[in-house]
């Protein structure tokens, strides 16, 4: 398998909308570090997101 099969591409934690080309933030989740990713709308919306590693949400 190659590198790029291996990795999904990014989606908004929210909504699940793909993320790539967007203007999105890519952070790190508060409590364990896992990569998030949130849409603008949703950012701007203030949608309740959860770290898929290990539960955390947050605004």
């Amino acid at each position: 398998m190659s590198q790029s099969d291996s990795q999904a591409t990014p989606q908004c934690v929210s909504c699940g909308i793909q993320v790539s080309g967007m203007n999105a933030a890519r952070f790190a989740c508060p409590d364990c570090g896992a990569t998030i990713y949130r849409c603008s709308k949703c950012r701007k919306q203030s949608n309740l997101y959860e770290c898929h590693d290990c539960g955390f949400r947050g605004p």
